[in-house]
């Protein structure tokens, strides 16, 4: 018999089922209603439902075929007219037999009781061998190392361990038990954390900016439809085939094996709205990639204990495998998770049937459907509604930050902030205007005796003919013109020595030239500097260092000179003039003054 592709939807008072039976025999149509049961067969299909409310034959049903398509429209009365059937897009549960739905094991050991009245009554050995008692460790409960789903798998990876090699990143996980599964899985990822990639995403971040604006499908459901149901989203034809092809089974867990199944199940939701996220809900050959190295559950079969300790887990790993590793994609997948979650389990199985589908197309990620996804789109459709919203509070009620994850990133990017300050700083200093490294003007003359000018030679030896007669010029007409006002000051001084018997004067030499005022000026034991800055002509100088500041007299030879006070005002300070020296061919630089 081939069950044939269907759908349900329903309003206040019916049911409406829609069956695709192409190539079907109309005449041979036979419908069962009965309670909670809707049995349909057209050779060669059969249809067998049960659903989550009651219906009844009261003669308001009624069916219509549409032999262009082959489609039969059944419409079915509620019992209780309003009442709302929840789940009716979860179509594997609703393939389901009455009966399947009992966890009860399907063997049992069954022992008369005189057989047990004859154990009873055989005689104790007292003499046994006895040793302490030791609480056993989880670890060595579960000594046989489980995986999968719920940890009901085992021994796979004997058969299949090239093929899983590529798939996760746990080595030997027969033998690997569940805390050293957590412990290997905190080095890999404290070794494989980049902090110039983290710290390049953080400050160049123009394209996670970008992804963050981005918004997955169910926000736009809920936004388009305030107080979305479950059973106003729509499974595409390719989705209903894939519940079709599950095979409906039951699931004995434990309490504590049952919270894991939760707690993996949101980190497999966390990575799949991750990877949603940064492909903008295109679909590339990274996809499969992404989700099985984001979740620890796929990639190291890590068994959770708390809320926390999964959101940690994919905080850390978001930040040490894809290729945008920023925090604010962590706080935004675990957003989406949460908007994700109001919907309730059809919006998680689409999310799951997604998952299902990426793994199926990528090889050996397939492996995984088998471990995990196949199961948790079958036991995703059978949890009550009030987990799921269980789920959810604790989800928002739990915060993780970057100092939860154990990779130090606060003081990374304080050392990071610090450096790009001195940066700034530096460029803001090289960008600053210059002073040139000596400049001598009329003010720098009158500055105090501390202050050294820097005179440097130019070193350029191809200045043109007419700047070198320019300079000289310049030089002659200044020469003129310190003679003049010494001769001044020496005829005012002369009036003021006979007013003043105490002063004597000094004889008035003839000029030197240019050549002779240089060579005199390199051959001084004093520094330029030092004829520049004095103020006046000091008693305690030298005779040679007197002899250059004054012009010597006409007189072929110098005579003894005695020294005149004369007033600052009255000297003419001049610039500083470049003079060309025909010996070495380099411009020196004098100062007179």
């Amino acid at each position: 018999m081939i069950t044939p592709a269907f759908d349900i939807t329903q309003d206040s008072d019916f049911l409406i089922i829609t069956i695709k039976v192409p190539y079907a025999r109309v005449s041979e149509v036979d419908l069962y209603i009965d309670g909670d049961d809707f049995k349909f067969y057209a050779k060669p299909y059969f249809l067998r439902l049960t659903l989550p409310g009651r219906i009844v034959e009261d003669g308001r049903q009624k069916a219509t075929y549409n032999a262009d398509d082959g489609i039969f429209t059944v419409q079915v009365p509620k019992e209780t007219p309003g009442q709302q059937f929840e789940g009716l897009n979860l179509l594997t549960s609703l393939l389901a037999p009455k009966g399947a739905r009992t966890c009860k094991p399907l063997i049992e050991e069954i022992g008369s009781a005189n057989e047990a009245h004859e154990d009873d009554e055989e005689e104790f050995d007292w003499q046994i061998e006895q040793t302490p008692y030791e609480e056993p460790s989880s670890d060595a409960i579960n000594a046989h190392c489980g995986y999968g789903f719920g940890n009901l798998r085992l021994g796979v990876f004997g058969r299949l361990q090239e093929e899983l090699n590529d798939v996760i990143d746990l080595r030997d996980p027969d033998v690997t038990p569940a805390s050293e599964r957590t412990q290997k899985r905190l080095a890999a990822e404290t070794a494989k954390f980049d902090p110039d990639h983290y710290l390049a995403d953080l400050f160049e971040d123009d394209a996670i900016q970008h992804l963050l604006k981005y918004k997955p499908w169910w926000v736009e459901v809920q936004k388009g439809a305030s107080g979305a149901s479950p059973d106003s989203l729509k499974f595409t034809e390719k989705e209903k085939e894939q519940l079709r092809k599950f095979t409906n089974k039951s699931y004995l867990l434990e309490k504590k094996g049952e919270q894991a199944v939760y707690l993996s199940l949101i980190d497999l939701l966390l990575a799949y709205c991750y990877e949603l996220r940064v492909t903008e809900g295109e679909r590339n050959v990274e996809s499969a990639w992404n989700i099985r190295k984001l979740s620890a559950t796929l990639s190291w079969f890590e068994n959770y204990k708390s809320v926390m300790d999964v959101l940690v887990s994919f905080g850390r790993r978001t930040l040490c495998y894809p290729l945008y590793r920023n925090f604010c994609l962590v706080t935004k997948a675990v957003q989406d998770t949460c908007a994700l979650l109001r919907l309730g389990k059809a919006g998680i199985l689409k999310c799951l049937l997604d998952i299902h589908a990426i793994f199926q197309e990528n090889d050996p990620a397939y492996i995984l459907n088998d471990l995990y996804i196949t199961d948790y789109c079958i036991w995703i459709q059978k949890v009550k509604s009030k987990k799921v919203s269980g789920l959810l509070d604790c989800l928002q009620a739990t915060a993780v930050s970057k100092a939860d994850l154990g990779l130090e990133l606060e003081e990374l990017e304080e050392a990071a902030t610090l450096v790009q300050e001195e940066e700034k700083l530096l460029e803001a200093s090289d960008d600053a205007p210059r002073q040139p490294a000596a400049q001598v003007t009329s003010e720098a003359s009158s500055s105090s005796d501390s202050s050294e000018t820097e005179y440097t030679s130019s070193d350029e030896e191809d200045e043109s003919s007419g700047e070198e007669r320019e300079l000289q010029d310049s030089s002659e007409t200044l020469q003129g013109e310190t003679a003049a006002a010494l001769i001044q000051v020496v005829d005012n001084t002369a009036a003021d020595a006979e007013s003043h018997p105490g002063v004597t004067s000094v004889p008035l030499q003839a000029p030197m030239s240019t050549e002779e005022k240089v060579q005199e000026a390199i051959t001084s034991p004093e520094t330029p500097n030092s004829h520049r800055h004095a103020p006046a002509v000091s008693p305690d100088k030298s005779q040679d260092q007197t002899a250059a500041d004054c012009p010597p007299c006409t007189e072929p030879k110098r005579q003894t000179r005695e020294f005149l006070e004369v007033d600052p005002g009255m000297m003419n300070r001049l610039h500083i003039v470049g003079v060309p020296e025909e010996e070495e061919g380099d411009d020196k630089l004098l100062s007179v003054g």
